[in-house]
């Protein structure tokens, strides 16, 4: 019983999300490898093979995947799947778009946003926005698994002598291209990664008070910038910034909520942070239920204010 994790990585450096991966799947089973499928990606492979815990690191490199499409990733994790029990991968966008292919391929049923291991065949996953948690068990001789990140604390990404196997790539289908991509710059962390988040609602009222307001206390606290979904389909900020069950999902130690209500679909996104900071001005807002502190206050007041007391 051995189970693989499909690293998440840009074929220089490993995701944090590919640490919270391998701690489920040491869960699962003492025997964990990590398949670094990419191009040029051997720097990839040696920071896998570092990671505490880790047995073996499965080095698949080829120009066809470079970009990590969905179909190629696909084929080299099937070519490779009949040494292992479980096969895990973050749930992000990426894991979203190829373990749904490897579990029809295997034709085996997904086990999707895992957020805790009862047993190698036992799970629990958030159902209903959050708001109630489904023990799943599956008969399955290969468990499909997709990692929530927010429910497990990731393994130390050093310390381990793991040893790398090359091989050669797998024939895949060909039916994408990669035709090109389009990346946000910032200076700021990135929104899943970061230790502090600063989100904004539709409180704020306007994209130009988004960005008076809530972009001056994040980068006063080295925040990355969040946005509920009202805010979002208000046109304050782009979806980039969207945190919530239909955005991303967040774990920060700080998540501050600036005019959020807290709807249901929001709470699903980042209840599971650390420590919740609420600003709002309606006492009886949703988004107080989940903070650890809250201040029913006006933020057009208070958050000129806490951002000139932070110096």
């Amino acid at each position: 019983m051995a189970a693989l994790v499909i690293a998440e990585h840009d074929n220089q450096s490993l995701k944090v999300a590919t640490l919270n991966a391998v701690a489920a799947a040491l869960q699962c089973s003492p025997e964990v490898d990590i398949l670094v499928a990419g191009s040029g990606s051997d720097s990839a492979a040696g920071a896998a093979a570092q990671i505490a815990g880790v047995r073996k690191v499965i080095q698949i490199d080829a120009p066809a995947l470079a970009d990590q499409l969905a179909e190629p990733l696909a084929a080299q994790i099937l070519s490779i799947a009949s040494g292992y029990t479980h096969l895990l991968a973050p749930a992000t966008a990426n894991g979203k778009n190829v373990m749904p292919r490897v579990a029809a391929q295997l034709d085996v049923a997904q086990l999707s946003d895992i957020t805790k291991v009862i047993g190698p065949d036992t799970y629990e996953r958030p159902i209903y926005a959050g708001n109630a948690i489904a023990t799943v068990q599956s008969g399955d001789p290969v468990k499909v698994i997709t990692v929530r990140t927010t429910g497990f604390d990731p393994v130390a990404s050093t310390g381990g002598t793991a040893s790398i196997e090359k091989q050669a790539a797998a024939d895949s289908a060909g039916k994408s291209s990669f035709v090109g991509r389009e990346l946000t710059k910032s200076n700021r962390p990135e929104l899943t990664a970061a230790k502090i988040i600063v989100s904004g609602g539709r409180g704020l009222g306007s994209g130009e008070k988004y960005q008076e307001l809530i972009a001056p206390l994040a980068d006063k606290l080295g925040a990355a910038l969040g946005a509920s979904r009202a805010a979002v389909d208000a046109g304050y900020v782009s979806n980039d910034y969207q945190v919530g069950q239909t955005g991303k999902i967040v774990a920060p130690q700080l998540y501050v909520a600036v005019g959020i209500s807290g709807a249901i679909q929001h709470l699903a996104g980042m209840k599971d942070s650390k420590v919740i900071v609420a600003i709002n001005k309606d006492p009886e807002a949703p988004i107080f239920s989940v903070a650890d502190y809250g201040l029913v206050a006006d933020l057009f007041t208070a958050v000129p204010e806490l951002t000139k007391a932070l110096g």
